[in-house]
C-alpha cells in the first residue's frame, strides 16, 4: 500500500515553485515511493508471522514518532480544527485501507496487490464528482470506465486465477478514495500538518485497540530487525512525500505513484518469486495509461482557471 500525493493534500502556496525546487521535490517523491515499495515487501513477509494489526501497527509508528517530534516542536496549535468528524473518518479510513492490504498479503502476489491499489485514483473521481460535484468531463469518466476495465484483467472475478483476498484490495482502495475525498474537503480549512497529525493519532489510538490480544512478540533479531525496518521505511516514505509537497505541485507528483509497480516487481521477483503474467501486466498497463490520461486532465483544468 502506497500513500497518494493527491491534489487535496496540496499545501498552499503563493508562487510557482522554480525549476530546481520541481527536480528536487520530484527526486524526494520517487524515494519516497522507494521506501513505500520495502514497506509493501516486509509487510508481506511479516504477515507470515503477525497478525495484519500488529503490521499496522508498526508500519504507522515511524509516522506517529514523526508527529509527535512535529508536536513536541511547534506545540498543540498544529491540532486545530474546525472538523473533528472528518479528521477521525479520514484516520479510520487510513486503518481499513492498511489492514484491508496487508490481509490480502499472503494470498496475492506483490505486484498484483500494488496493481489493484491503482483503482484508487478512479474511485476518487467518481466520489469526487458524486459527492463533493466536481465537474468531471467526458473524456475523464472515459479514462475511469478504462481504468475499471483494468482492475477487472488484473482481478479476473470470473476465472480460475480469481483469488478472493483481493476483494480485501479493493476495499482497501476504496478506504483510501475516500480518505482522499475527505482530504480535499479539509484542504480548504485545515493545513496538512493538521490533517497528518490527526490520520497518525487516530489510526495509532484504533490499532491500538486489539494489540494487548493479538501481540505476538518477535522470535529472534531478524524478526525484530524487520517489524523496525518497516516502522522506518514508512515513516521515511510519509517524511519524503510531505516534504516532495512542500517544493512541487501535487498535479505534477501525483502520476509517480505509479514507480511504485517497478519495486513491487522487483522485490516480489527477488524476494518471493513471483512475477505478473501477460494478462496482469495487460491490465497494469491500462490502468497507468488511464491514470496519467486523468492527470494530465485535471492538470489542463487547473491550469485553464488559473
Amino acid at each position: 500500500m502506497t500513500a497518494d500525493p493527491a491534489p487535496g493534500l496540496q499545501l498552499r502556496r503563493k508562487r510557482v515553485p522554480t525549476g530546481s525546487e520541481t527536480r528536487l521535490a520530484i527526486f524526494l517523491m520517487l524515494l519516497g515511493f522507494f521506501f513505500f515499495g520495502i514497506a509493501d515487501m516486509l509487510g508481506k513477509l511479516l504477515t507470515q508471522h503477525f497478525s495484519p494489526f500488529q503490521i499496522a501497527w508498526f508500519r504507522h509508528l515511524g509516522l506517529l514518532v514523526g508527529v509527535l517530534l512535529m508536536l513536541a516542536l511547534k506545540g498543540f496549535t498544529v491540532l486545530r480544527t474546525r472538523h473533528p468528524i472528518l479528521q477521525f473518518g479520514r484516520g479510520v479510513c487510513v486503518v481499513v485501507a492498511t489492514i484491508g492490504f496487508l490481509a490480502a498479503l499472503p494470498y496475492v502476489p506483490l505486484a498484483n496487490a500494488t496493481a489493484v491499489g491503482f483503482a484508487a485514483p478512479f474511485i476518487i473521481i467518481t466520489l469526487a464528482a458524486l459527492i463533493l460535484r466536481e465537474p468531471v468531463g467526458l473524456m475523464r469518466w472515459i479514462a475511469v470506465i478504462f481504468g475499471f476495465a483494468g482492475t477487472m484483467i488484473i482481478v479476473r472475478p470470473v476465472s480460475s486465477a480469481f483469488q478472493p483476498a483481493t476483494l480485501l484490495l479493493l476495499l482497501s482502495s476504496t478506504a483510501f478514495a475516500v480518505r482522499q475525498v475527505i482530504s480535499r474537503f479539509l484542504a480548504g480549512s485545515d493545513s496538512l500538518s493538521t490533517t497528518i497529525a490527526y490520520s497518525a493519532l487516530i489510526a495509532a489510538a484504533l490499532l491500538s485497540i486489539p494489540l494487548p490480544f493479538i501481540w505476538r512478540g518477535p522470535d529472534g533479531l531478524l524478526q525484530a530487525s524487520m517489524l523496525i525496518g518497516l516502522a522506518c521505511a514508512a515513516g521515511c516514505g510519509e517524511i519524503l512525500m510531505v516534504r516532495a509537497l512542500e517544493f512541487g505541485e501535487a498535479s505534477v507528483l501525483s502520476p509517480l505513484q505509479y514507480t511504485v509497480i517497478i519495486w513491487s516487481t522487483l522485490w516480489g521477483y527477488v524476494v518471493f518469486s513471483d512475477l505478473p503474467d501477460v494478462w496482469t501486466w495487460a491490465g497494469i498497463a491500462i490502468v497507468i495509461v488511464s491514470g496519467l490520461w486523468s492527470f494530465n486532465r485535471e492538470t489542463k483544468v487547473k491550469a485553464a482557471d488559473r
